[in-house]
């Protein structure tokens, strides 16, 4: 059972996608099972970086908070998405809060096992590797956006780069967890200005939101307007 699994995962992680059976293996004999409820912590900013985590379903977030108690969101992560490595690697506390956003399921790996994998396993070393220049990446584009957009500009990327084709239209499905603060945390912003901001993009046509769901009515326009 917890084979099948594991191997079900693996397909959905993309950087894994060329490792061999046996590194697969490895990762299978050292690996554990946890289940978080919706809105249970995973780890605090500031604990000791003890493992790394395989995402197997739903979704978590990770954010810091200000001293003022203002969250700033990093990353909000799907299945087939590791995280944790990070402060394993560069050998310090964890830099952020996790929480699981709804019911989640995912495989803990001990930090000192996941070491001795990357260590005599090249291509999960390169794997690895890729995934972490592609998070650099993203936190490039995280500060880009916070410094050098505004709202409507930083809720247009958003919008696109989440946006996925469903019953023939563009849309951003509405899950349990998608709240207004929610996107605003997201965003770097606060609940009023994430609804004007919406309001207005929605009478300029770019879009159009339901209960549900968002739907983007003109991409090409929405994603000039991420570029002011």
């Amino acid at each position: 059972m917890q084979q099948s699994r594991l191997e079900a995962l693996f397909s959905k992680i993309r950087q894994f996608e060329n490792l061999p059976p046996e590194t697969l293996e490895h990762i299978a004999k050292v690996a554990l099972p946890r289940h978080f409820d919706a809105g249970q912590v995973i780890y605090i900013e500031g604990e000791p970086a003890e493992s790394v985590f395989l995402l197997e379903h739903g979704w978590v977030k990770a954010t810091r908070m200000s001293l003022d108690g203002r969250e700033q969101a990093m990353l909000f992560l799907k299945a087939g998405e590791i995280f944790g490595d990070i402060a394993v690697f560069s050998e310090t506390d964890y830099p952020g809060t996790v929480v699981a956003l709804e019911d989640v399921d995912m495989w803990v790996i001990p930090a000192s096992e996941f070491m001795k994998l990357v260590g005599n396993d090249p291509v999960l070393a390169m794997a690895i590797i890729k995934r972490l220049s592609e998070r650099v990446l993203h936190y490039i584009g995280l500060v880009e956006d916070l410094s050098l957009r505004n709202v409507q500009a930083r809720l247009a990327n958003t919008l696109l780069q989440h946006a996925e084709i469903l019953d023939g239209q563009l849309m951003i499905p509405r899950r349990l967890w998608t709240t207004f603060d929610e996107m605003a945390i997201r965003l770097g912003t606060v609940r009023d200005v994430l609804s004007r901001s919406l309001k207005i993009l929605e009478a300029e046509g770019f879009l159009k939101v339901e209960k549900h769901k968002i739907i983007i009515l003109d991409p090409q326009g929405l994603a000039l307007r991420g570029n002011l």
